[in-house]
Formats: C-alpha cells, structure tokens, sequence
C-alpha cells in the first residue's frame, strides 16, 4: 500500500510538546498512550524485520506497528481477521443497519465519564432492539446483531452513535421458526427512538442517584438536583436520532458494509491534505449537501484535541455482541437459524475458499510472495532490534517506514 504523503504522526510530532503543554493535565492514561504510539508507530523505536526473496534475492524492511486502537495505520490485519470470523456468522437473509445517537447535551457528560455513558449507550441499544423486535406488533421474534461504537463526526466533532448491524428478522418466540421482517422495512424508528430515550434517561438517574457520576469541570454545576432535573427535562423533551436504512438483500455484501464501521478511527491518513503555518488540513464529507467532499482546516492544536475526544478508554470494548448473536449462546443459535432458513451448513471463509493451506500474510512480510519476482517467497534474516525512542515528541522519530 503507497503511504500517505501526510500522516497523523507527523502532526503530533510537531506539535504534540505543545499540545501537551496545554492540556496534559486534562488527559486520561489512554490519550496520552495514544499520542505515544502515533509517534512511534512503524519507526525503528518498535524494531522490525528484514526479509530476503529466496528466488530474486530482493530485500524489504519493515517496522513493527504499535497496535494501538487510536493509530490510523493499525487496523488492517485486525479488520480483516475479525471480518473473516464474522463471516462464518453470515446468515443467508437481508441485514438491516439501525444507527443510535445520544443527544448533544449528554456530550459534556459522556466525556467526563465514557466508560459509564458509552456502556449505558449499548446495554439500551441492545435492549430497545429487543423489546421492539419481541413485540407481536412490529416482529414478534427474538433478534441478535452487533454494535459498534463512533464517538466522531466528519470534522471530528464529538458525535457519539452505535451502528447495528442484525439479520432483518429473527426466531419466533416458540423457537419453531425464522421470521423475516417485511419488505424493505425492520423496525419503527419514532417507537424505538421514545424507547431508546426512555431507557437510557433511567439508566442515567439511577447512576446519579447511587453516586457513580462524581461531577466536576464543566459538568460541575450538574452535581446539584436542580440543574440535573433540568437537564433530564429537556432531555425527555428532545426526539433522540434513530434512523434505520433499507434492508441489504445479499448477504455477500454485508462483510464490505460491515468494514467501513468496525476497527475505524475518527480520521485516517487518507484524508490529510496539508500541515503548514501551525494549520491541518483534511477531507471530509458534507452529508447535508448530498454528501460532497469538501476541505476544512483547523488549527493543529484544535485538531489534536478533536482528536483526543475519539481515544476509547483502557480495555473498553466498542464491538458488542446481542440476542442470538451474543457470545454464550452464539453458536447454538446460528446452528438454528440456519435450519430455519434451509441452509445447515456453515458459510466457509474467503480464505478456505481460496486456499485452505495458505495463511494469509501481508506483502514483504516472512511467508509472503516476492513482490517483485512473483516467484519466491519472503524469509525473515535478520530481526530489527527496539532503538529507544526519546520521549520528547518534537524529536523526528528514526527510522520512518517508507511501504
């Protein structure tokens, strides 16, 4: 893959001293980590390898990756493991994308405590679903999917959404039979909006009133009942964004669908365009102009914050799994889908498909084809060992990666 002629790092190596000069103290152990690991990531401070062909004798060198979830360049493998063992999950039915979004007055909230907000955020999410699909009035049946978590807009505003992603149907209560939803519709989203809003508003009372959202900074003034009576007020009198697409008819494209919502971070490589005067320029997307790219350009301090309002906390899972699709009772209740809807044997990868032998490896690294030749085969010959980094961020880190 061609690199980027402008990446992430290198806006926080120019500017990450100052940046933590200035808001150091305001960030969580995550953030800080992850301002570590852009900087260091693919750079001989993580060591690497070299590889030999063994036909041509071409050479290729390449650094480790920091693998943390916030890098924009650490995603690849990740992905398309995770998307080769869903799609073993694939059923053979139209699926369904509901997206869920807490209203901006919580943003302030959520940020302060994310662990909290976002984990409530799936627990109702999965549970409106759920209720609504198990009404004899709209399914009647019992459903599963997954969620994943953004917390980030176009312009990486704070916009925090669960995308869902679920079989358009589900097993019928008695457990005899699948029953689809109807055509190119699943669900009402004004009912699951008013059930969404009502369950997470008495999740979060009840997390107000046992103690567990200590208030302070800018949610400082919540911490009194006024105030926080009159935040859940215009809550409950605010219609909470839930908008559901169309039904995707072929399964077969349901693993592209799912790849541009699982292991993404809020702004990818891809989408810089300039660092110069102390400015970030980046892409994105106008939805409220029939989705236009356009340009915008911030201040790279502005940039590293927005940023930072993206780092999940440590260990927090942003891929969730609900109803039949939940962990425990996943493969059981594939099992029976699957002879509901008159298909018993179980979907084989891609990669079993092609070559149930061959392990799929990436160019240049040990195992790989010779991506010069297309002959030989790439073997390991000498290991690259960690040089130690300084931890001042303005310091150009060694020994970039060119691949």
């Amino acid at each position: 893959m061609t690199r980027p002629p402008l990446e992430v790092a290198e806006v926080v190596r120019q500017y990450g001293d100052a940046f933590l000069a200035r808001y150091g103290s305001t960030l969580s152990g995550a953030q800080h980590r992850a301002l570590r690991a852009i900087v260091v990531c693919r750079t001989a401070a993580l060591g690497g390898h070299i590889t030999q062909c063994d036909h041509c004798g071409y050479e290729a060198q390449a650094y480790n990756s920091c693998r943390n979830r916030s890098c924009p360049k650490c995603h690849g493998a990740a992905q398309a493991a995770w998307l080769t063992a869903r799609e073993r999950e694939l059923l053979e039915t139209a699926y369904c994308h509901v997206i869920f979004t807490l209203p901006h007055d919580l943003g302030p909230l959520a940020l302060q405590h994310p662990r909290l907000l976002y984990g409530l955020l799936f627990r109702t999410v999965a549970q409106t679903l759920q209720d609504i699909a198990g009404d004899p009035k709209h399914l009647g049946a019992e459903i599963g999917g997954l969620a994943v978590l953004h917390t980030w807009g176009q312009q990486l505003h704070h916009h925090p959404h669960l995308h869902c992603v679920l079989p358009a149907g589900g097993v019928a209560p008695d457990g005899s039979r699948w029953v689809p939803c109807r055509p190119h519709f699943f669900l009402p989203v004004r009912v699951l909006s008013r059930r969404f809003r009502r369950l997470y508003l008495a999740g979060l009372e009840q997390l107000y009133s046992q103690g567990q959202l200590p208030l302070t900074g800018r949610c400082r003034e919540l911490a009194e009942p006024t105030p926080w009576q009159r935040l859940l007020t215009a809550l409950r009198d605010k219609e909470w964004v839930v908008y559901a697409k169309e039904p995707l008819k072929d399964a077969r494209h349901v693993l592209k669908y799912l790849a541009r919502y699982t292991h993404r971070v809020a702004i990818s490589n891809h989408r810089l365009v300039a660092l110069e005067d102390g400015q970030v320029t980046f892409r994105y997307k106008d939805y409220t102009h029939g989705h236009r790219l356009r340009t915008l350009t911030l201040d790279a301090m502005e940039f590293l914050r927005r940023l930072m309002l993206h780092v999940p906390p440590r260990g927090f899972h942003r891929i969730r799994h609900f109803g039949f699709l939940a962990n425990r009772v996943r493969q059981e209740k594939l099992a029976q889908c699957r002879i509901f809807l008159g298909h018993t044997t179980q979907p084989r990868t891609r990669d079993e498909a092609a070559n149930r032998e061959a392990p799929a490896v990436s160019a240049g690294e040990p195992g790989s084809v010779c991506p010069v030749c297309q002959h030989g085969r790439m073997q390991l010959v000498q290991t690259l060992y960690r040089q130690q980094a300084a931890w001042d961020l303005s310091v150009p880190a060694p020994g970039l990666d060119t691949s």
